[in-house]
């Protein structure tokens, strides 16, 4: 379970949901690939693929780097110290990921955390980087170089070109585009989840009047 209470100690319930993403990984190696992956024919009928997707590996070498992916981030996280914000932004970005696939219709099956993954990353480096009660100068530059780092990677992978590519060293084909997806999701639900919370932080405290005397 989950502990995105305010009380919570920073950090662990982002490991909570990196521990999620992986046994949902694990739990779908040994399934029909068909019956879980991401198809943008199903996204009407079938929504729920946009969870379940992260639960496709198409070889044991895409199984093993994806939780190995996943352990590094959920590590990246909780040094730090996500707050419940930033696990609600990274659990948002979960489902967007694959619906951002959408924009490319060609791309007919989809399984894997990586895009996800580009995602929580994403994340973090805003969390570092954008104002916030426990950000400092150290903070920032380590957000700011994440966020580049991950734009140049992102870049160099050249998404808008065909859909998959055969990288040298994989025995699978990859969707450079899901990488994309994820960072955008990421990103646009990491500012959304920043927002909420400076303007509750500025709302002037709910007053209680007792009766007139």
């Amino acid at each position: 379970m989950i502990d995105t209470r305010a009380g919570a100690r920073p950090g662990w319930a982002w490991a909570g949901l990196a521990a999620a993403l992986a046994l949902v990984a694990l739990a779908g190696w040994p399934l029909p690939h068909e019956a879980l992956d991401w198809q943008p024919a199903l996204a009407r009928t079938e929504p729920w693929r946009a969870l379940s997707a992260v639960g496709v590996h198409y070889s044991a070498m895409h199984l093993l780097a994806n939780l190995a992916g996943v352990l590094a981030v959920g590590v990246l996280g909780v040094a730090a110290r996500a707050p419940a914000a930033s696990v609600w932004a990274w659990a948002a970005a979960w489902p967007l990921t694959q619906f951002g696939l959408l924009v490319e219709p060609a791309l007919l099956h989809y399984g894997g955390l990586s895009g996800v993954l580009h995602a929580g990353v994403a994340v973090i480096a805003l969390q570092l980087l954008l104002p916030a009660a426990r950000t400092t100068p150290v903070r920032q530059w380590i957000g700011a170089a994440l966020l580049v780092g991950l734009c140049l990677k992102i870049a160099r992978e050249a998404p808008w070109g065909p859909p998959l590519r055969h990288p040298a060293g994989w025995d699978i084909a990859v969707a450079p585009l899901a990488h994309a997806s994820g960072f955008a999701a990421g990103a646009a639900c990491a500012i959304v989840v920043q927002l909420i919370g400076r303007v509750r932080r500025s709302a002037p405290p709910a007053s209680s009047s007792g009766p007139f005397t």
